[in-house]
């Protein structure tokens, strides 16, 4: 039984099917689970991707989202190289934090954190910062919501030898990217996010000859994407370190049932509608969204405070209280919070949350 629903962006809920598929152990060493799980999640990847495997891979790590980003930054980017960091929230600046730990030549565009992250912005960034061999970017930044257009992004970058690194954490799985297409070098996700499992690992999707080229550059033992992969491969997806194993149990679970709602496309369906209901209900309520319509995307939601003396940790109580979750605003100049309209949520979950929120008054 659920205590709440979590309308967070990740973790957040998951089907009961996905909680009871971690209530058995599991053996790391075991051929069931190496071969029977994490091989076909392997490959079940880079299917949801549309990727082929000969052209592209994928390994798994453990930790949060933020490991793996670290660890393709650490990895993906050597000494002599120059990375040019677009970031418009929290989750694109720690992609600096990480550069300054690894002592990396590196250009940091912050922009304002309702602003999108545009091709014009990567066309004028270039200009003004030559050298430039890779560029990295966040797709969905849940500081705000916003989803920025990696796709202007790609098209400027197009034929100039720059490894693209896609933080995707928020919207893999339930935002259509066409990775090949957009010249995604190094696409990085977790668990807990759009495919609807539970916290624990994170996972790269990477051209392999990209991924071949970070051989010998990670400058840490446990966040070496190479070795991981090459562990995995040789030792039919067997992880250097323990497995979260429950958590890759829950994973597989929660791939299956992507696959049975219809894939990334229908999962994208039903993040738009929960997205459009509450935000309808809200408006309806009198809540004003942070961000205009054209820069929103469907994975949360950001509010303003409705008015000078509004009490958020009492209307978050009061929420949790009838069963929802919500989180705080991140943003640093206005007063918010924020709605996820992500995991196994659906439209009749946003009408139940809306009247709540008019029963609090």
């Amino acid at each position: 039984m659920r205590n709440y629903l979590l309308l967070t962006p990740g973790p957040l809920s998951t089907s009961q099917t996905v909680r009871e598929a971690m209530l058995q152990d599991w053996c790391t060493w075991d051929k069931d689970y190496n071969e029977g799980v994490v091989t076909p999640i392997r490959k079940g990847l880079l299917a949801i991707a549309g990727l082929d495997e000969d052209e592209y891979t994928d390994v798994l790590l453990q930790g949060s989202g933020t490991y793996c980003v670290e660890a393709t930054i650490g990895a993906a980017v050597r000494p002599e190289d120059k990375l040019l960091i677009l970031a418009n929230g929290a989750y694109g600046k720690r992609m600096a934090q990480i550069a300054d730990y690894y002592h990396l030549d590196y250009v940091l565009v912050s922009l304002h954190e309702t602003e999108l992250v545009t091709g014009e912005v990567a066309r004028r960034a270039l200009e003004e910062h030559p050298g430039i061999t890779h560029l990295s970017m966040v797709h969905s930044e849940t500081t705000t919501g916003l989803l920025n257009p990696i796709e202007e992004v790609a098209e400027v970058i197009k034929g100039r030898g720059i490894t693209f690194i896609v933080d995707a954490m928020s919207s893999f799985g339930g935002v259509p990217i066409d990775v090949k297409g957009l010249g995604i070098d190094f696409l990085v996700s977790s668990a807990n996010k759009c495919i609807q499992g539970v916290p624990g690992f994170g996972f790269i999707l990477a051209k392999k000859e990209k991924l071949m080229a970070t051989k010998g550059n990670a400058r840490s033992l446990s966040l070496d994407i190479y070795a991981q992969w090459e562990a995995m491969e040789k030792g039919g997806g067997k992880w250097r370190f323990t497995s979260p194993t429950h958590v890759v149990h829950a994973f597989y679970q929660a791939m299956k049932e992507l696959n049975e709602e219809g894939g990334i496309a229908a999962r994208y369906k039903r993040y738009q509608e929960n997205h459009r209901v509450l935000v309808e209900g809200m408006r309806g309520l009198g809540f004003e969204t942070l961000l205009p319509d054209n820069a929103q995307g469907p994975i949360i939601t950001s509010f303003l405070y409705p008015s000078a003396d509004f009490d958020f940790a009492s209307f978050y109580a009061r929420l949790k209280e009838k069963g929802f979750v919500i989180y705080p605003g991140k943003i640093s100049d206005a007063d918010t919070f924020r709605i996820g309209n992500i995991g196994d949520i659906f439209p009749k979950d946003m009408e139940a949350l809306i009247q709540a929120i008019k029963e609090i008054g």
